[in-house]
């Protein structure tokens, strides 16, 4: 028991972010980050973009594709990202400005490159709508530091299999863990908003929050394609909800191993009953919703 109760106290100091600059951490920041990045975009661009035709740099538009599902999604890893990149230099004690500067900007200088590579790429091109939405999840986060020095509103992910990635499933996934990822109809991206944060003097949980969603379905492409000459059947339809969640960085405790956890698992909506509407279909309750 006292050695565990040693680790656990070992690993909670570690955690604990410094009151001042802590040069060995940030150094070990640095280095770490720009390792994984270096590391990651080698490996996709030798993993990814090398089975496919490179191409002149080039751009598109596909601002219409996927119901704008796939913006969310830049909007969300840029948000999420950057909120790692100023927690990791929080936690080594830099200063707010360039917590702000160097590290919630990390996601829209990371994402950016990879855009770069699909403007090499024949299959795909540099997305200036890509480009927006990844400045935008980093707006959120840098906009909300600098009005409030808080983030009282998040963004969210949550996700469900559905019954069109087999019928697709180059494009949508094949396997839970792929279609996490590319199956744009069973994903929902939320804006939660921390009631508390904005009535201060209520009696509101400070951990309860209001969840915002947009989600889409009936999609096998992008935009409706033709296979074989044959116009792929695609009832695309946009869905809204409103739900409750948790802000799990806002449980209180004095530990920061939980603490941690709880920033991890932050990222994820947790479920509850949420009422969804579409254009088509109106109103409809989910007792509990993914």
């Amino acid at each position: 028991m006292k050695v565990s109760l040693f680790a656990q106290s070992g690993i909670d100091r570690f955690l604990k972010p410094t009151d001042s600059l802590n040069v060995p951490r940030r150094n070990a920041v640095i280095i770490t980050e720009s390792s994984l990045a270096t590391i990651s975009l080698v490996g996709l661009n030798q993993l990814w973009y090398a089975d496919y035709p490179q191409s002149n740099f080039h751009t598109i538009n596909d601002s219409g594709e996927w119901l704008q599902m796939d913006k969310f999604g830049h909007v969300f890893s840029s948000y999420q990202v950057g909120r790692v990149g100023a927690d990791l230099l929080a936690w080594s004690g830099v200063s707010e400005r360039d917590q702000l500067i160097y590290g919630s900007t990390l996601g829209f200088a990371y994402l950016g490159v990879v855009e770069v590579f699909d403007g090499f790429s024949e299959e795909w091109g540099f997305s200036w709508t890509d480009i927006l939405a990844n400045a935008a999840g980093t707006s959120l986060y840098v906009g909300q530091q600098l009005l409030w020095k808080e983030q009282r509103i998040t963004l969210k992910y949550s996700f469900h299999q559905t019954h069109y990635a087999v019928q697709n499933p180059d494009k949508l996934g094949d396997g839970w863990t792929e279609e996490f990822l590319k199956d744009y109809n069973g994903q929902t991206y939320w804006l939660s908003v921390n009631l508390h944060s904005f009535f201060k003097e209520s009696e509101v949980p400070k951990w309860l929050n209001v969840a915002f969603g947009y989600g889409a379905e009936g999609m096998l492409t992008g935009e409706n394609e033709s296979v074989n000459n044959n116009l792929i059947t695609q009832d695309r339809r946009r869905q809204f909800y409103f739900s409750l969640d948790v802000d799990l960085s806002r449980i209180q405790t004095k530990s920061h191993f939980l603490k941690t956890i709880f920033s991890i698992f932050n990222v994820l909506k947790v479920p509850f009953p949420t009422v969804e509407f579409t254009e088509k279909n109106g109103f409809r309750f989910h007792g509990i919703y993914f």
